[in-house]
């Protein structure tokens, strides 16, 4: 007689393995609903810039000061189990001052860095998030770090609900890669604010559209574009994306000030001599950049140094304002229907240099172009929303028991 108790056995060993795969997910689904707590929002219609004066970053160009180059996205090795990045911050500073970096900070996640040979030079910031969709911010200034986070942000008024929390305790926020994050859509950027800086992607595209999403919605923000490095032993992580400050010094406090003015242009740099690291380190030096920037009598100009292929003026929806090919300079005269121009230069080799935003505003109303009170808590919305996470909550935990209990 041939035995069942083999197909028993495993009929028995796959009920195991299925009851536990559903505890668990349904823990991780309570975990999910746990950290989906928020407020909900009332955002208010997009608006662009509008008022009778043009904000200019660049109005205190010191030309005595020489352009600084910075990488403000850092990661190094931390203490503990969780590391993205194996070289500590003295080697990894070591690899960014070779291109010529004289500003680095150390932004790991959720952790604040010391600086490794001088604390006169140390800047409290780090990256803020946990979550699945890498909805990530750098938080500049900060004494503690903020720990809790939405495991998915699917919804706006999370990530709001975040950056309002984050600025109440730091000096500026930036919001990390929106082109690598996952959910970043075009009526999210219309709608999120609270950020002081846009963290520009090099990827397969140098528009930046998103970033047009949001200031054709009135949100406006100054750029950085970063390294995000973790492997500065890899030649096409490191010196692939930069920052030209106009500061005096790499001091917290004079960076500080430079960077809530906007006097700095942000730079995409190709991996020159793929591999080949002198070529790399010779041609970091030789950098195209800007020679003069600025406003006056309405006209925004752009000096460079070097011949570029194009230089474009974007405005109002991503729209092309105008456009010149060949050449090293642009003028472009603000008209009165222009909400606001930024200024994207390309050359031949692969670089492109990207300008803060020129802006329409009322000066004696404000400091900064666009409006603050963009959003509002709506209570109802509220209400539903977190009761409804409550007993989707109480339902995966009984279910959960039950299975447990199952013989």
């Amino acid at each position: 007689m041939i035995s069942k108790r083999p197909s028993s056995l495993l009929i028995a060993a796959l009920r195991i393995t299925g009851r536990s795969l559903a505890v668990i997910l349904l823990v991780l689904f309570t975990l999910v609903c746990i950290s989906g707590v928020s407020p909900v929002y009332r955002f208010s219609r997009p608006e662009p810039f509008t008022g009778p004066d043009i904000f200019d970053p660049y109005a205190g160009l010191d030309t005595a000061h020489s352009w600084k180059r910075a990488n403000f996205h850092t990661h190094t090795r931390v203490e503990g189990i969780f590391n993205e990045c194996t070289h500590s911050p003295q080697a990894t500073y070591d690899s960014l001052k070779g291109y010529g970096y004289e500003i680095v900070t150390f932004s790991n996640h959720n952790e604040l860095t010391e600086h490794p040979f001088d604390s006169s030079l140390a800047v409290n910031v780090y990256e803020h998030g946990y979550n699945l969709f890498k909805y990530h911010k750098l938080v500049f200034g900060s004494d503690k770090v903020w720990h809790w986070d939405n495991i998915l942000p699917l919804f706006t008024f999370q990530r709001q609900a975040q950056m309002d929390r984050l600025s109440r305790d730091s000096d500026l926020i930036q919001l990390n890669h929106p082109a690598r994050t996952n959910g970043t859509s075009k009526k999210g950027m219309e709608r999120l604010s609270g950020y002081d800086i846009m963290e520009l992607d090099s990827g397969k595209t140098t528009s930046q559209e998103y970033w047009d999403w949001a200031l054709s919605a009135g949100h406006y923000s100054f750029a950085l574009a970063n390294d995000d490095l973790h492997y500065p032993d890899r030649s096409r992580c490191i010196a692939v994306r930069c920052n030209f400050l106009d500061t005096p010094s790499a001091r917290y406090e004079d960076l500080l000030a430079t960077l809530r003015e906007g006097c700095y242009y942000c730079m995409r740099i190709p991996d020159y001599g793929n591999g080949d690291w002198k070529t790399k380190h010779r041609l970091n030096a030789e950098l195209p950049a800007v020679r003069d920037i600025g406003l006056k009598d309405g006209t925004v100009f752009l000096r460079l140094t070097e011949t570029a292929d194009s230089i474009r003026v974007t405005g109002q929806d991503h729209r092309t304002l105008f456009q010149v090919y060949g050449d090293d300079e642009l003028e472009y005269a603000f008209r009165p229907e222009d909400s606001y121009a930024r200024l994207t230069a390309w050359f031949p080799d692969g670089e492109v240099i990207y300008s803060n935003v020129f802006a329409r505003y009322d000066s004696s109303l404000s400091a900064l172009p666009g409006s603050t009170g963009t959003h509002s808590i709506s209570v109802a919305g509220t209400l539903a929303y977190n009761l409804g996470l409550l007993i989707l909550c109480i339902f995966a935990v009984m279910l959960t028991i039950r299975i447990t209990r199952k013989k």
